[in-house]
């Protein structure tokens, strides 16, 4: 069942415009950000086993621990400076925060010593969440972690890195489809059905020209041939806005993006003709977001591309884009998933366990097929000839 309140908020909002109408992008963004009834707004227990969707670190703490790996490298191209700023954006539950944490402070002291953990975080409730799990790391013997905006951090602030796992996919998005011909967006509107308001879809001009801008960057003509009418995607500006956010504030160091998605040709195929929009409700997902409005998670895949092409016109070169399966294995899972086998004491159904719990997070068909994206700013020459190890060829016969 939909949240009333929500709904009734969602409606007045179309009231009270002009038209009638709202994009898309701004049903999305009240459907999941309200400030009182929004999905991420009201719902930290809505991640993970009992909720509606998992994500890598619910499997283990490895997936934490390889991230662990690759900053501590980072740390160490940039000639271990004295304070090194780890910025996660949108950290769910906090469990990667405290499986990095915990992994540093123990494996590698000397780096946990200089570390500087920020978390951006909206949602009200998740960042309680967060507070509470992490408690142990913002006492006075362990005071390396703080919450803030991206209004507190000035410009050309920030040296290490800033990061993000599944943040993106659920930035708001426009729609839009070819109609009969001519390019439109995709609006929503009230109608009565049976008697009952709902919330339904109507097409007009586009609401913002940065959409034609974003078509015209990545070269693409939809109006030509190969599409079919009623072809229809996605456009997510929210994702450049925080790009920008990131690119202005990191003076010296990486940008990584964990998400699923697609470089830019394959998001927008012709065979892809009803886009990449999905709802996810207690692990089952569909492609309606008008039902159950603020109880469901909408999302959308990322278009890598995009992130590669605005980030240069901010300062960002691309350093390398791989597949989650391919960045763990460079970082050392495969050894973790060889050495099960030899670990002592470990009994057959917990080394079957844990295998399967690894192979979970390489998984090609799954996990393992998440995109993995990082870009620079401010390196030396000497710097960027330093590979990332998460960009690396694993060795060969470790799947």
């Amino acid at each position: 069942m939909s949240n009333p309140n929500l709904c009734e908020e969602i409606a007045r909002k179309i009231q009270a415009s002009e038209q009638k109408r709202i994009s898309f992008a701004e049903y999305m963004n009240l459907a999941l950000y309200h400030p009182a009834y929004g999905y991420y707004t009201t719902g930290a227990g809505k991640i993970g086993a009992g909720g509606d969707f998992a994500t890598s670190p619910h499997l283990c703490s490895d997936f934490g621990e390889m991230l662990a790996e690759q900053f501590w490298q980072m740390w160490q191209i940039l000639g271990c400076p004295v304070r090194f700023q780890l910025v996660e954006m949108g950290a769910g539950q906090g469990l990667i925060a405290g499986d990095v944490l915990v992994y540093l402070q123990y494996k590698y002291p000397d780096f946990f010593q200089c570390l500087d953990y920020v978390i951006i975080e909206n949602s009200p409730a998740m960042r309680q969440f967060q507070e509470q799990r992490l408690v142990r790391f913002t006492g006075d013997l362990a005071n390396v972690l703080r919450w803030c905006s991206w209004a507190e951090i000035e410009p050309d602030s920030i040296i290490g890195c800033c990061f993000s796992n599944e943040l993106v996919d659920a930035f708001p998005v426009h729609q839009f489809v070819i109609d009969r011909g001519k390019f439109k967006e995709i609006y929503v509107t009230m109608s009565e059905i049976n008697g009952e308001l709902n919330f339904v879809e109507v097409l007009g001009e586009l609401s913002t020209p940065k959409i034609a801008e974003y078509f015209n960057e990545l070269g693409l003509n939809f109006l030509g041939v190969k599409y079919p009418d009623g072809y229809r995607s996605e456009v997510n500006l929210a994702a450049l806005d925080w790009l920008r956010e990131a690119s202005q504030r990191l003076k010296r160091g990486y940008l990584l993006t964990i998400d699923y998605g697609y470089e830019g040709d394959r998001y927008y195929a012709p065979s892809r003709h009803q886009g990449t929009l999905q709802c996810y409700y207690q692990h089952r997902y569909h492609d309606n977001p008008y039902i159950l409005v603020g109880q469901q998670d909408i999302t959308a895949h990322v278009n890598f591309t995009a992130l590669e092409r605005y980030g240069q016109q901010w300062g960002l070169e691309n350093i390398g884009f791989t597949k989650q399966g391919l960045f763990l294995m460079a970082l050392g899972l495969g050894d973790r998933i060889a050495a099960i086998s030899t670990t002592p004491g470990l009994d057959i159904v917990t080394a079957l366990q844990r295998r399967e719990v690894l192979h979970q997070l390489i998984d090609p068909m799954g996990l393992g097929n998440f995109g993995v994206l990082a870009q620079s700013k401010g390196l030396t020459d000497q710097e960027r000839d330093q590979k990332l190890t998460g960009f690396t060829m694993p060795p060969m016969g470790t799947f």
